[in-house]
């Protein structure tokens, strides 16, 4: 019987996942990971958001493990998150991009520390499994794992997973890729799981992000494209890329937006919507989860952001493990710092971020 190893959060989705894969006899082991103490850059701030006290997170898991009978670990991950998560976190928003901090969770720390301090702690395992819908199988052509995209286009969960890697990909466990979100919660319902009806965690952080970053305010100018001063801001880290808010002056009755963030001038640019629009970008850090390197451009969709639909693009390896990619139509708020995926029909090839 395979031992596998089921990262619980305390909500219904790992719970799902640790009771479909017991369904199918294999010999479960609980565990979640431990990111939060008092010494983070962060006060305590209510609402459903993956940064912030977990006690109740903790306690939740721990009904779920007593509730499908499975041993259950708390598994301390508090030094990779502060140094890996928030770390990048702090380093981009000073950089004047825009990051993601689910994206270097999932591969770094959730997908890395955590199974690895389990093994360190003499959690024997053969498998490591999460409540992601997400599809992981094995490519006999090309003898490549591939991540894939899951069931529920609404909650599929591919484009924060594709920075796993092979060894990853092919020790991994996805139970619920191949169902939706209802399906799982009217499952959970039926079980009479103790978290059937708890609400899904919404964000990285309820509270304002300064709490996390806590820089010291470095004042400098609002500009149009011309040059032309509309206003003065605290700090580039206080703004993204399509952000509108705040942004007056010039004399225009129409609305005005970032459109880019000048960190060695320290200013930001503002313009109007269709400056927003760029054909080009350039991605670094990539990598090829499901397949090898390409040695020549290819075409696929890419997706820039989560919510973004993909978009049909060529995608062209340069030096230094870059790519550049040029879109079919103009992309809306291509934003440094977030991640560009790469997707064939359902397969996520690989990605990168944005520069």
């Amino acid at each position: 019987m395979q031992k596998v190893l089921v990262g619980l959060s305390g909500g219904v989705d790992s719970a799902m996942a640790a009771l479909l894969l017991k369904e199918r006899g294999y010999d479960v082991i609980g565990a979640i990971m431990s990111i939060w103490d008092e010494s983070m850059p962060a006060p305590k701030v209510s609402g459903h958001a993956c940064l912030g006290p977990e006690e109740e997170d903790i306690a939740e898991a721990q009904k779920v493990a007593d509730f499908l009978k499975i041993p259950f670990k708390v598994i301390d991950c508090r030094e990779e998150y502060k140094q890996i998560v928030l770390g990048n976190f702090k380093d981009e928003y000073k950089a004047g991009r825009t990051p993601n901090p689910c994206i270097w969770c999932n591969s770094y720390v959730k997908f890395g520390a955590l199974p690895k301090s389990a093994r360190r702690n003499g959690i024997d395992f053969d498998k490591f499994a999460t409540g992601h819908y997400a599809v992981i199988d094995f490519d006999e052509n090309s003898k490549l794992w591939r991540l894939r995209k899951g069931k529920d286009d609404n909650k599929d969960q591919s484009y924060f997973l594709y920075r796993l890697g092979q060894e990853q990909l092919s020790q991994t466990l996805f139970p619920l890729g191949s169902y939706t979100k209802p399906e799982i919660r009217s499952l959970a319902l039926k079980y009479n799981l103790p978290v059937a009806d708890k609400a899904d965690s919404q964000d990285f952080y309820c509270g304002d992000y300064n709490d996390i970053l806590k820089f010291e305010p470095k004042p400098g100018k609002i500009v149009d494209k011309t040059g032309k001063v509309l206003g003065e801001h605290q700090g580039v880290w206080n703004y993204t890329i399509g952000k509108r808010k705040g942004l007056t002056g010039g004399g225009s009755e129409r609305p005005l937006y970032v459109v880019k963030i000048d960190v060695k001038n320290n200013q930001i640019i503002a313009g109007y919507k269709e400056d927003l629009f760029s054909s080009e970008l350039v991605a670094d850090k990539v990598n090829w989860c499901s397949v090898s390197k390409p040695e020549n451009e290819i075409k696929c969709l890419v997706k820039i952001r989560r919510q973004h639909i993909p978009a049909s693009a060529a995608v062209k390896p340069l030096e230094d493990g870059k790519v550049k990619i040029t879109f079919d139509e103009p992309q809306m708020s291509v934003t440094a710092g977030q991640s560009a995926v790469f997707y064939d029909g359902d397969i996520v090839l690989g990605g990168g971020i944005i520069q």
